[in-house]
């Protein structure tokens, strides 16, 4: 068991990576000190760091009250019981919520209203796991026991109830991973992550986009074979349906994971 000299310096060590994290992935941040005395979202994760000290040392009691005095001093939930990693960063943070059995890796980005929730009344582990260098945008629930993997990125609003693949982009209600890449996230890229949320992908739009030009293909080749001319259009070289395209672009043809 850890001495209690080792225990404070090993909090102060997480600390500084956890102001590192905010002067890395908030434009805002000017300086350290700035971060340290006014960042309600490194204020939280600080406190739940004391209270989870607690919590797992059998005294759940108190760890709860530093939890909740952290939640009506911050606008934050993170249950005591929790397990949060190095470098996490909540960027403005009110509304966001962690439960219990809720495990986050490293270097992992949230946003304000996200909820890493529960569903049902089952005991035992009902939060997601959150794997290194994941983001969740703006207001997303991501709600059961499952993984989100290595470097994925949840969009705002999204609402996410299944396991979501390493590097890949998650939208919508249901949630579902239109961009997946298939290979293992770049390291720097990990532990660095990118926080552009104006580009994610907008599958709905881009399924209409494709019915649309399917439908103007067609147009032409029935024109074309009314004038007994021969068809344009081979559709890329090969033979694919546009359900089936329209499926894959929406992730519900299993590939996405969702």
């Amino acid at each position: 068991m850890s001495t209690p000299i080792s225990a404070l310096k090993n909090f102060v060590a997480l600390a500084r990576r956890d102001i590192d994290a905010a002067m890395e992935r908030d434009p805002a941040a000017r300086s350290r000190f700035e971060v340290a005395t006014s960042y309600p979202g490194v204020h939280a994760v600080w406190a739940h760091r004391i209270a989870h000290g607690l919590h797992v040392r059998g005294l759940k009691l108190p760890a709860r009250w530093i939890s909740q005095l952290s939640r009506f001093l911050t606008g934050i939930e993170i249950h005591p019981g929790a397990t949060i990693g190095p470098g996490f960063f909540i960027d403005h943070g009110m509304g966001v919520v962690i439960g219990e059995t809720a495990e986050v890796g490293e270097d992992v980005t949230i946003y304000q209203g996200v909820t890493l929730g529960g569903t049902g009344k089952q005991h035992g582990k009902r939060h997601p796991t959150i794997h290194d260098g994941v983001v969740v945008g703006t207001g997303a629930q991501v709600l059961g026991s499952f993984d989100v993997g290595e470097g994925a990125k949840i969009g705002a609003g999204a609402i996410v109830v299944k396991n979501v693949p390493p590097n890949s982009t998650v939208v919508g209600n249901p949630g579902r991973a239109v961009v997946v890449d298939g290979q293992r996230v770049d390291p720097d890229e990990l532990h660095h992550p990118k926080l552009e949320h104006s580009r994610l992908p907008d599958p709905i739009a881009e399924a209409f986009k494709r019915l649309v030009e399917r439908v103007a293909e067609l147009e032409r080749d029935i024109a074309n074979l009314e004038a007994g001319r021969p068809c344009e259009h081979t559709h890329n070289g090969h033979q694919v349906s546009i359900q089936s395209e329209v499926s894959d672009l929406l992730g519900m043809n299993g590939g996405g994971g969702i």
